[in-house]
């Protein structure tokens, strides 16, 4: 994983890209500018694992280019079962930006990957006291919980 510098164009695009995503598209410029300055780009490689299942959620991802696999196991001596693909414009680890609980998946790049990424606790400050939008992803997430356990 390589840190990269987020250029203007980067922002535009990201900020065109959270629009078509269910939890971004009904929330405020002045949100949507708040959330825009917390955000980070990191750079990961084909077989890197963005995060593992297991793991204590802690950040909100945002595919800008690349395909990466959702991988899920269901028992300590099981082996992961790829259960979908994800592509550019999708996103993962919702549920890290409410509950900080342990990843459902793990997510690796099935090719070069570059990712737009949002620490919880930043999202925390940026987003503050609109309810309306915690509540959104809130929803959004137990939708995302219930297809991940549906497909073990």
């Amino acid at each position: 994983m390589q840190k990269l510098v987020l250029t203007d164009s980067d922002t535009v695009e990201f900020g065109r890209m959270v629009r078509k995503i269910k939890m971004f598209s009904s929330i405020t410029m002045g949100l949507l500018e708040k959330i825009l300055s917390q955000i980070n780009l990191y750079q990961y490689q084909t077989g890197e694992n963005v995060c593992r299942q297991g793991e204590v959620g802690d950040s909100f991802y945002v595919i800008y280019t690349g395909r990466l696999g959702v991988h899920v196991k269901s028992g300590f001596f099981s082996y992961s079962k790829r259960v979908a693909e994800l592509r550019p414009g999708e996103c993962f680890g919702e549920m890290s930006l409410l509950s900080r609980e342990p990843r459902n998946a793990t997510i690796t790049c099935e090719e070069g990957a570059t990712l737009f990424v949002l620490m919880a606790d930043n999202f925390d400050q940026a987003v503050g006291q609109n309810v309306a939008f915690r509540e959104e992803i809130t929803r959004l997430a137990a939708e995302r919980d219930y297809e991940l356990r549906q497909q073990k």
